[in-house]
């Protein structure tokens, strides 16, 4: 029987993180988000609690915790806002997770604890100008130097969260390398590697933030890379591998993601539930019109099952079973349920749902992008297909 209650450990750092969002989170994002500002000092709140670090392990400043603590996390966040839940989000799975998978002993001990404490925030670069869903069509390139040690590193990135705020400490790049086979005209094969590249690197510059329709809290910037040396010591994993190893790195921020967007979902709805005991329309609370009821009780009814899919999914990946299609479910699901919450939370407050004062004008902001970042819903139903067997329709 699967059963979907948590461990008592799990649910009293759901609790805490509830509380923290409820009265640290929600009185202070509204001024940051209109503003267009990073909200440091709630980063620096969130790291002393030690949720940068929940899923590592204690010798490198972790909490101890599994992947299944950070999306409990991310949900109870995202329930009053999604800048700061994508912030974590993204310095975790993304920034944190490739080094802690795929990193050196030496590479682990040197940025691991600084990512943990949330002293430093870390950025994946991979999405560029000209690729967009297809992350196989990477143009950026990283040549080797043999007479310096070093790898050189020209090309860009577009739409990477946090890499430009005042404490990301490193990007680590995806880039076009050259293999020791040749292919069949004889010359070296492209293959695909990461490489880390520290915040402050000669050749490295991110652009100034990108003018958003949402998640107006957090950083996302354009990167560029010119003639960029870093040590051939910076290679995560190895050479040629980058491409397996961001593909897991999606799957499991796939399930984040459905976190997030589960408490986006389930935000819309707590929202609704207080506007529809407060408003009076012809002399009654608007609650007690069936439409009304009706409207909210669908929503319930998606972030429920919205909660269902990523628990599934993220209950797989600590046990170490099989975990890409539910991973895509859960992402496809629970984020085309945040867009349709979005939308009926802003029906339901009517004129004041437009106010940029009222959360629910923030999450129906914040819900489209989740339909699009980490995988489209179209490369997510792509993905459910072929894990069903059915046979790729290109030619």
């Amino acid at each position: 029987m699967l059963d979907h209650r948590l461990a008592p450990e799990h649910e009293e750092l759901r609790r805490t993180v509830a509380e923290f969002a409820r009265d640290v989170i929600a009185p202070k994002i509204g001024e940051y988000y209109e503003h267009e500002e990073f909200p440091y000092e709630i980063i620096r709140e969130m790291g002393r609690m030690g949720l940068f670090g929940l899923p590592f392990p204690e010798e490198y400043g972790g909490m101890g915790g599994d992947y299944l603590a950070l999306c409990l996390v991310l949900e109870e966040i995202a329930r009053v806002d999604s800048s700061v839940a994508i912030t974590l989000e993204a310095a975790v799975s993304l920034g944190a997770m490739p080094i802690h998978r795929y990193g050196t002993e030496e590479q682990k001990r040197t940025w691991l604890p600084r990512l943990c404490s949330g002293e430093l925030l870390g950025a994946f670069g991979l999405t560029e100008p000209e690729g967009g869903s297809d992350a196989g069509a990477t143009r950026t390139t990283a040549r080797y130097d043999a007479d310096t040690d070093e790898w050189v590193i020209n090309g860009s990135k577009c739409f990477i969260t946090n890499a430009g705020t005042e404490i990301t400490g490193l990007v680590t790049v995806a880039a076009l390398t050259l293999s020791s086979e040749l292919d069949e005209q004889g010359s070296p094969r492209r293959e695909i590697s990461t490489i880390i590249v520290p915040t402050g690197t000669p050749g490295f510059s991110a652009s100034k933030k990108y003018s958003k329709v949402g998640w107006n809290a957090s950083d996302t910037r354009e990167l560029s890379f010119a003639d960029c040396r870093v040590p051939a010591a910076n290679l995560l994993g190895e050479a040629g591998r980058g491409y397996a190893q961001f593909l897991r790195i999606l799957d499991e921020g796939r399930i984040a993601i459905a976190a997030l967007a589960t408490g986006l979902a389930q935000g819309c709805v707590d929202e609704s539930l207080s506007y529809a005991a407060q408003r009076r329309a012809f002399g009654r609370p608007i609650g007690s019109n069936q439409s009304i009821q009706f409207k909210i009780a669908d929503m319930e009814m998606r972030a429920h099952t919205s909660r269902l899919a990523w628990y599934h999914a993220a209950s797989l990946l600590v046990h170490g079973e099989r975990f890409k299609k539910e991973a895509a479910i859960a992402k496809l699901f629970s984020s085309e349920a945040a867009v349709s919450n979005a939308r009926e939370a802003t029906q339901i407050h009517g004129g004041y749902g437009f106010m940029n004062e009222y959360p629910v004008a923030r999450f129906w902001r914040d819900s489209k992008i989740l339909e699009i970042g980490e995988g489209t819903s179209e490369v997510q139903r792509m993905l459910i297909a072929r894990e069903l067997g059915m046979s790729d329709s290109r030619p």
